[in-house]
């Protein structure tokens, strides 16, 4: 229960027919979670206070008659959080209902990634969304309900990608958790803002219900979801679940083998962080004067946004045509931080290269995401998820460059190309080292022990499969910028080659 609210099998039980439901959940290997005796204490209290074995039960059920999945977050269990077991659990249920041609209904109530885990943790929202991406485009409708709370990658991901999504009266709904807000900021987040019914006035949700209306709710929109020749008395809507999905459009990930440059294993994260942060470390406009042939400039949306905080460009490198988008931190540096805007901008640039037939190639540096009261009522995590939805669908070659800082939902737009490059100082965390620590420890200063924890160094994305190649700094990007850029776009010309 949360304040009075119903838990995972509470509201499995309001929401589906009687003795219907079916659940899809294997046990979870001890080793998936590690060896760290604190967590793994953790976890133990968290089963026993929530009565489950994660923080999302799966299943298959009936909802008025109706064949359906379902993926329903327990916030009881460490605040619903996301851990590697639970997002590989989710998109395992997600992809049985897809391959059983079943409509999926996620219940989230979930404070985000699992700061425990960091970034191998936060990574599995791209697998997730990538099902869920697979799953609508085999035409199986895809609805969502958000509970109270619902924040940080799981509303910026899988929770903003429903055909319909629906919310929980008063329940807190936002890209940024107040706690972390208040704790980088110092200073409490506006009071209203996110709030389910203001997301609704804003067109960001579609309605708000409660629990008791889920069920009329959900039959009545699977029936209207259904082709008007699918709905008849003989064959009524989902009938044939099982007999697999629609064919599918999503290409697959190309897959290769990963780059053969190990950097110091013993690098520290920390020092990683600080050299990134430097004002001095070339971005992607000193990528593009350095490697570019040519450069064409183009500005904001096409729909009077001009999204500052993102360059994107027509390019020549390595004697190729590309489309560029590219996280702009000299503009971020100089407070235009980025909105919804640039990523409304991001998604111009992924449709041109799309029709183009051009590669696209993201260049990811940024400190983190917008946050404030006018992103969260623009649709900032609503851009975020519809950006990394529109980018795993591409049928262009696709690169992502992690150039410097990866923070947050902003990063996770542009991070699932098919093949990502990282330099050796960059990195990627569900949230700046200062937001992790004020989750976990109330304050701040445990950011820099949070960041050697949280594997979120190139050495580590590399050895887990999140990127593909390590670019070599030696000496640091700052210290000779023009060699660093030339080998970064060697790389950027290569990774594009594998794939044509």
């Amino acid at each position: 229960m949360t304040r009075g609210r119903p838990g995972a099998r509470e509201l499995i039980a309001a929401a589906v027919d009687a003795d219907s439901w079916t659940s899809w959940d294997e046990p979870i290997p001890a080793r998936a979670h590690g060896t760290d005796p604190d967590y793994l204490a953790a976890l133990e209290r968290a089963r026993a206070k929530a009565g489950t074995d994660e923080a999302v039960l799966t299943g298959r059920a009936r909802i008025q008659g109706l064949p359906v999945a379902l993926v329903v977050s327990e916030f009881a269990f460490l605040g619903g959080s996301v851990g590697r077991a639970t997002g590989q659990r989710i998109t395992a249920a997600v992809r049985r209902a897809t391959a059983e041609g079943l409509p999926l209904i996620a219940a989230t109530a979930s404070g985000g990634t699992r700061m425990q885990e960091g970034t191998p943790a936060f990574v599995t929202m791209i697998d997730i969304s990538r099902a869920v991406v697979a799953h609508k485009a085999a035409g199986l409708p895809y609805l969502v309900y958000l509970r109270h709370p619902t924040t940080g990658g799981v509303f910026a991901s899988w929770g903003s990608l429903g055909h319909i999504a629906v919310a929980e009266p008063g329940a807190l709904i936002g890209f940024l958790g107040p706690v972390v807000y208040e704790a980088l900021n110092g200073r409490p987040f506006p009071p209203g803002v996110q709030v389910a019914e203001n997301l609704r006035a804003k067109g960001i949700i579609d309605a708000v219900a409660p629990v008791d209306a889920l069920p009329t709710l959900a039959a009545r929109a699977l029936t209207l979801l259904t082709p008007a020749e699918d709905r008849t008395p003989e064959r009524p809507p989902w009938a044939a679940a099982g007999s697999g999905p629609r064919p599918s459009g999503v290409p697959r990930a190309h897959t290769h083998r990963p780059g053969t440059f190990v950097p110091d294993p013993d690098q520290d994260a920390w020092r990683d962080i600080e050299l990134t942060r430097r004002p001095d470390r070339p971005g992607v406009r000193d990528l593009l004067r350095v490697v570019a042939d040519d450069v064409i400039p183009l500005t904001g949306t096409q729909e009077g946004e001009a999204g500052d905080a993102l360059f994107t460009a027509l390019a020549v490198i390595d004697g190729r045509s590309c489309v560029i988008v590219g996280q702009d931190r000299r503009t971020q540096l100089a407070d235009v931080p980025l909105g919804p805007a640039a990523l409304r901008s991001a998604r111009r640039g992924m449709r041109m290269a799309d029709e183009l037939g051009l590669p696209l190639v993201c260049v990811i540096d940024t400190p983190g995401a917008d946050l404030s009261a006018d992103a969260e009522e623009g649709a900032l995590a609503s851009e975020i998820a519809r950006c990394l939805a529109d980018l795993v669908a591409l049928r262009v070659p696709t690169v992502s460059v992690i150039l410097g800082e990866g923070c947050g939902g902003g990063e996770l737009a542009l991070l699932p190309a098919r093949r990502v490059i990282v330099a050796e100082h960059g990195w990627l965390s569900p949230l700046p080292p200062e937001g992790a620590s004020a989750i976990l420890f109330g304050d701040t200063s445990h950011a820099p022990q949070l960041a050697r924890q949280q594997r979120i160094r190139s050495v580590d994305l590399l050895a887990g499969g999140t990127a593909h190649v390590i670019v070599p700094e030696r000496p640091a990007a700052h210290l000779e910028p023009e060699g660093f850029c030339r080998a970064v776009g060697a790389e950027i010309g290569r990774q594009i080659g594998v794939q044509t």
